[in-house]
């Protein structure tokens, strides 16, 4: 019995070592795109009809599709690839090239694409995600002698954040073209968690620390899923 519940948890461990190397190793796109306030309702559902086919690309690991609150017209999309190629791959797919071209009428600025590496991502989640689900995109940019520093940030809150109650998803990607350029992608169950997380010591320290070494704002983003 002893033996089974031992092999048990270690093929446990094993498949989550699995999936957070996988994760680790993937390929992250963070787009954002603004329609005209009009045009808000026409861009997602093209948006929708884009992300059901990209998901169904080789090595597509995730596509959320999101629509920010308060600001209807204002979208992002968050794509997790295996690999480079596969991303490369789905950014020349036809659905893809369909997808921008019927989109561009509607927007009034430019589609703006920004590949990213993982930094701290962990395991896959988001099976227990609901209609109260709230996700964040967060711009973070430090002053480039402060890079380094800025990434050791970015993990130690990725961690810390994840073991707060309500999270469903917190990653630290740094956005491919400009390294000291990082990204916040978290999901969380409902209000009350987000706002219980914007007051922890971890998250207050990180804003302490932050403050000194910002090139910018932190650009703290709110949406829904695009259902």
């Amino acid at each position: 019995m002893r033996k089974t519940i031992a092999l048990a948890a270690g093929l446990m461990f094993a498949l989550c070592f699995a999936s957070a190397t996988r994760a680790q190793d993937a390929a992250y796109v963070v787009s954002y795109f603004e329609t005209a306030p009009a045009s808000a309702n026409d861009a997602a559902q093209l948006a929708r009809a884009f992300a059901a086919a990209s998901r169904k690309d080789a090595g597509n690991l995730r596509i959320d599709l999101l629509q920010r609150v308060g600001q209807p017209n204002h979208f992002a999309v968050i794509e997790v690839w295996k690999d480079a190629p596969a991303r490369d791959a789905h950014a020349a797919a036809a659905h893809t090239r369909d997808f921008r071209d019927k989109l561009k009428p509607l927007l009034r600025s430019p589609y703006d694409e920004r590949p990213h590496t993982p930094l701290n991502v962990g395991a896959p989640q988001m099976s227990n995600a609901g209609g109260e689900t709230l996700f964040i995109v967060t711009h973070v940019d430090f002053v480039p002698p402060e890079k380094d520093n800025g990434i050791a940030m970015v993990k130690s809150l990725s961690d810390a954040s994840r073991t707060d109650g309500g999270n469903l998803r917190f990653e630290g990607l740094q956005q491919n073209s400009r390294p000291n350029h990082l990204t916040l992608v978290e999901a969380w169950q409902n209000q009350p968690a987000l706002d219980a997380h914007g007051v922890t010591p971890h998250m207050k320290l990180f804003r302490e620390k932050l403050s000194p070494v910002s090139g910018s704002l932190f650009d703290e983003r709110i949406y829904k899923a695009v259902n």
